[in-house]
């Protein structure tokens, strides 16, 4: 669930962004997991959900590391984009939050690694890995 100001616009990394819309300090936690806002989803479960439904879900959930289950955000924290060079971090401690690795400007894209959370990079080839330029 995000716990910042955030807005979504068109993504010069890839598609649509979220953007920060307030000054996010060096340390502030921008975004936690909570099971009554964020769906946890097994694959079994997808698998009995109609077609349509399935594919929402592959398009906008990812299988979670930590969980062995698909995640599926409640609110805009979807649209974060991959960044090699994050200004967000996801912890990989018991807490899954995610906070603000240096101070973000209202404006910016907030962006964080995939490489930390995804276990299902290679099903999605239309994810791109590459740094910002």
């Amino acid at each position: 669930m995000l716990l910042v100001k955030t807005k979504l616009d068109k993504s010069e990394i890839s598609g649509i962004g979220l953007f920060a819309d307030e000054f996010i300090k060096e340390g502030t936690v921008v975004w936690e997991y909570n099971p009554k806002f964020d769906l946890l989803y097994s694959k079994e479960e997808i698998e009995h959900l109609p077609v349509a439904f399935q594919e929402q879900l592959h398009k906008y959930s990812y299988l979670d590391k930590d969980y062995g289950k698909y995640l599926l955000c409640g609110d805009d924290a979807r649209f974060f984009n991959h960044s090699d060079d994050p200004n967000c971090l996801d912890s990989v401690s018991d807490e899954d939050v995610t906070i603000a690795a240096r101070d973000i400007q209202k404006g910016e894209e907030l962006t964080c690694n995939y490489r930390v959370f995804y276990s299902n990079l290679n099903d999605h080839p239309e994810i791109k890995l590459m740094a910002k330029l």
